[in-house]
């Protein structure tokens, strides 16, 4: 876990390491960030550690990042939680999905780490 000078926290799920690495790099440096690297384990720590944001892969082992936010956005203390995807599913169906299970934004591999951080800015309100 990386401490920031914020209080806001970042869940990010990816079970790609290098991508998981980056963004907890990069978005690190203003917010507090926990990592999980499969769905079932970001339930858990979800409901653990209350996050302000949501980041997402779609295609993760256990529990795909479509059927978290869906399971997510029922729960009554998380149910509010901005979600962000970033997939390499870029099919305008898969779009459609994602912002159907309630993403802010539907972000496609390979991505800019600065518009990933100009997102979570707008989202979080720095």
């Amino acid at each position: 876990m990386t401490r920031a000078r914020t209080a806001k926290r970042i869940l990010i799920v990816e079970d790609d390491p290098s991508i998981r690495e980056l963004l907890k790099r990069a978005l690190g440096l203003h917010y507090t960030v926990v990592v999980a690297d499969d769905g079932l384990s970001a339930l858990v720590l979800a409901k653990k550690m209350r996050p302000d944001l949501f980041i997402f892969d779609v295609m993760l082992p256990g529990k795909d990042g479509l059927a978290l936010a869906q399971q997510l956005k029922e729960d009554a203390a998380l149910g509010k939680v901005p979600v962000i995807f970033i997939t390499a599913r870029d099919g305008a169906a898969d779009i459609v999905k994602g912002i159907q299970s309630g993403a802010k934004h539907y972000i496609t591999k390979p991505f800019s780490v600065l518009d990933v951080t100009q997102k979570v800015q707008k989202i979080l309100g720095d």
